[in-house]
């Protein structure tokens, strides 16, 4: 099951137990309005509470990926699991976005938050 939260310029999912195909499906309906109507956004993937994906996830999150490769600024990724911390390294292969792991939610968010108040006041110079 997951939760997913978006603005214009940030989506985010949580995952919680199994992630499954039909969710994955479910996050890019959402990636994809965001994208059509804002451009390019950020993304925050919340996998502390995930206890594992099958392999079409795995197999979707390649394809989509590569698919979208620029329409991500930076992606977050909260997890403990290095097997997880890994898989997004391996992601970032696939993405011209900036990839970076954290524990902490609020580290997260606050580098997130950084990089869209240094393009807004970058733009209006």
């Amino acid at each position: 099951m997951i939760s997913t939260e978006s603005t214009d310029k940030l989506v985010s999912l949580v995952v919680f137990g199994e992630f499954t195909l039909a969710d994955y499906k479910e996050f890019e309906d959402v990636v994809n309005y965001r994208v059509q109507f804002s451009g390019p956004v950020d993304l925050l993937f919340d996998l502390r509470q995930m206890a594992g994906f099958t392999l079409d996830v795995a197999w979707e999150e390649i394809k989509f990926s590569r698919q979208h490769a620029g329409d991500f600024r930076r992606i977050a990724v909260l997890t403990e699991d290095q097997w997880l911390t890994w898989s997004a390294w391996v992601s970032q292969l696939f993405v011209t976005a900036e990839v970076k792991v954290f524990d902490d939610e609020d580290e997260a968010r606050a580098w997130l938050a950084a990089e869209t108040t240094a393009e807004t006041t970058g733009s209006a110079q």
